[in-house]
């Protein structure tokens, strides 16, 4: 299908997922005038509410997603992990303008790495590994500490082994007969920070400030925009290298790791909006969520800038428990709670944004607020 086409409300979008992401998609886009049709399998769905049209049906059920597409002038998706035939099918059949190949290759790590490499980026040292021998092997040349990460299926922290020496490695259990696995150089931090960039269908593409990015327990707890670190152009131009050999539509995220070297390397691609990014929604002219729109749509894309310095923290299960009677007490929040029935501990339940002129000062007032029971 074409990639060129530009769409007007009240056009119908058809978002695969309907998480949190697909229900701040599904608001830029009802306050644009477009309509919203959304497929997810629960029924309770964060993004039911706020659509026209829900399906409720599994990601893996062909005729459920050509019906959306059927229902739909463009299709998009809140999440990366589509099966790759449904997914090659409807991009060949319905226009997809994020296409199947960019995707594809980031649903795995092993080809993302390689991917990313081949561009010329700056990357951590990596290695394909099916054993404990291989592993051992990697160590001879990076040494430990390292990460062994699954090539697929991993996300907050999940699918990955900290093995910090040769005695860690031949406790760890680690199932090579269940998945593909990657070694990864382990980094000594100095900083994380992540670039989001939004590109149409016809290639006009801006830039979000760079978000700096603090993990707990492998996930994103806080981030703080922009970056208290100057290194905007350095991911910029990284950026632009994975850009020219990768396709992209649409909103993505890159992240990046700062060693105590200052060297920057790139971590992983997200081709989709970004949880470091929901501070867009009240510090810069247009959200993340906004740009996604626009540029599936084909519309021209603004130049962003940022009112306000940011904060964004996220509100898992365990934080609703402890801030309920709290959270709006604070009128310099911008509470969002995503509507998800079932509160866990560990899953994301919503964000806080405050906007301030003193990260600083925020920073200290948030250890007897939001952090006191931590």
């Amino acid at each position: 299908m074409t990639l060129n086409k530009r769409l007007y409300p009240p056009e119908t979008i058809g978002i695969i997922g309907g998480g949190q992401l697909g229900k701040m998609l599904a608001q830029s886009a009802l306050r644009m005038g477009y309509k919203v049709a959304v497929l997810d399998p629960s029924k309770d769905a964060p993004a039911r509410p706020v659509c026209h049209t829900f399906i409720q049906a599994d990601f893996s059920d062909k005729a459920a997603l050509i019906e959306l597409s059927e229902l739909s002038d463009v299709v998009t998706y809140e999440f990366e992990n589509i099966d790759a035939h449904i997914l090659k099918t409807l991009v060949n059949n319905y226009y997809v303008p994020q296409g199947a190949d960019t995707v594809l290759t980031l649903q795995n790590r092993t080809s993302e790495k390689n991917s990313i490499k081949h561009s010329g980026a700056s990357i951590v040292p990596f290695a394909e590994v099916s054993s404990k021998e291989n592993i051992t092997a990697f160590a001879g040349e990076y040494s430990y500490p390292l990460i062994v990460k699954t090539a697929t299926g991993g996300y907050d922290g999940k699918g990955q082994y900290y093995i910090e020496t040769e005695e860690a490695l031949k406790s760890a259990e680690i199932p090579f007969e269940d998945a593909d696995f990657i070694a990864e150089k382990y980094i000594d931090l100095e900083r994380e920070v992540s670039l989001t960039a939004a590109r149409s269908a016809d290639g006009e593409t801006i830039y979000f400030p760079l978000q700096e990015n603090l993990h707990r327990n492998q996930i994103l707890y806080r981030t703080i925009a922009p970056a208290r670190i100057d290194y905007f152009e350095k991911a910029k131009k990284e950026a632009e290298k994975i850009m020219k050999a990768m396709l992209f539509v649409g909103v993505f995220t890159i992240e990046f790791f700062i060693d105590k070297d200052g060297e920057l390397y790139v971590n992983e691609i997200a081709p989709r909006p970004h949880n470091s990014a929901h501070y867009t929604i009240e510090a810069c002219n247009i959200s993340q969520f906004d740009a996604h729109i626009l540029s599936v749509t084909n519309q021209p894309m603004p130049e962003v800038y940022q009112h306000q310095d940011a904060i964004m923290l996220n509100l898992l299960g365990e934080d609703l428990d402890r801030l309920d009677s709290e959270l709006f007490e604070h009128p310099d929040w911008n509470v969002h709670l995503y509507g998800k029935s079932e509160r866990k501990s560990q899953r994301k339940m919503g964000h806080v944004t405050i906007l301030t002129d003193d990260i600083a000062s925020e920073l200290e007032k948030l250890k007897t607020s939001f952090e006191k029971e931590v």
